[in-house]
């Protein structure tokens, strides 16, 4: 520890093996960055627009499409220069300052998450009650705890990582700065900050995990109890679509950090890592608009005076 960092940039290997495919795997990583771009910031743009969206659930939904939008711009701009560029290097202070917020804003999505299912728990259980619990205060609060909550926390969690001597290999296996490839290549003992961050991870996102999975117990036993099998096809639609975003988020969180660290797993990490950075935000605008019939008449109104100003 005493000779402090020695490295001042890493490489990120990223896709060794495209073998001559790096320009296809360009063209649709590209792609799907612009369309997550496109269809995250549409979903804010209608909601903004409409007063009649301006809603709890709408609410946090627009935090979310701005964690969709933030954490892919930290992560695909740069794996997209790396492909065409032979230099693959990353500076120290950027390496780190990924780590930190890839942590963070997933630390907030989590609390983002948890709160939708808070407010889909008030609708459905405690209709009566929403209004006046789910004020905007209330809804403001929640999303600047989860906001706040994940710099803080995450902050002081990534110190010994930013003060741990870097003085062997400089390659890390990835294609952006994620801690456990990174950990790898620190000259020091990481058990307790690999432990820490188990526990940590455990204690954060398993509390907000329990606090989703105990709403949707109460979700769920409310529907069944509905006696109209329409009125209960309705009510379960306005929550199907958080509900897939929670397992598919909490799935891909449990499969990569909460596993035993092996050559192989960091492989099929990396897979995972490409599809949750690349393929789930282009995914969640679809899966929360979809069947939204609100949202797809907000959205048309949108269109329509858009062609009305433009035919003036």
């Amino acid at each position: 520890m005493g000779n402090g960092t020695m490295i001042s940039e890493f490489i990120l290997l990223g896709f060794p093996n495209l073998h001559g495919m790096q320009m296809m795997f360009f063209g649709v990583i590209l792609f799907m960055y612009l369309s997550t771009l496109v269809g995250n910031s549409l979903i804010i743009t209608v909601v903004w627009a409409d007063q009649k969206l301006h809603t709890p659930m709408y609410f946090f939904l627009c935090n979310l499409s701005l964690l969709e939008i933030w954490s892919t711009t930290l992560v695909v701009p740069k794996m997209l220069a790396n492909l065409l560029s032979d230099r693959t290097t990353i500076c120290f202070s950027c390496c780190m300052a990924q780590v930190f917020l890839h942590f963070s804003l997933g630390t907030t999505e989590s609390v983002i998450l948890m709160s939708m299912s808070f407010d889909r728990y008030l609708a459905i259980c405690r209709p009566l009650h929403h209004a006046t619990i789910m004020t905007s205060r209330v809804c403001f609060r929640l999303a600047f705890l989860g906001w706040l909550g994940g710099i803080v926390l995450i902050f002081f969690h990534s110190l010994p990582v930013w003060i741990l001597p870097f003085c062997r290999d400089n390659r890390v296996d990835h294609f952006y700065c994620d801690l456990g490839p990174l950990l790898k290549l620190a000259c020091a003992d990481t058990s307790i900050i690999e432990f820490t961050g188990f526990i940590t991870t455990v204690i954060l996102q398993g509390s907000a995990f329990l606090f989703t999975l105990i709403s949707y117990i109460f979700i769920i036993s409310t529907i069944i109890q509905i006696p109209s099998s329409t009125d209960q096809k309705k009510a379960f639609s306005t929550c199907a679509a958080h509900l897939t975003v929670v397992n598919i988020f909490y799935g891909a969180l449990i499969f990569m950090y909460m596993r035993p660290s092996t050559h192989s797993s960091l492989r099929i990490n990396k897979v995972v890592s490409l599809l949750n950075t690349v393929l789930v935000p282009v995914l969640d605008p679809f899966i929360y608009t979809i069947r939204n019939t609100e949202f797809k008449e907000s959205l048309s109104k949108m269109i329509n005076r858009k062609k009305k100003s433009l035919h003036i």
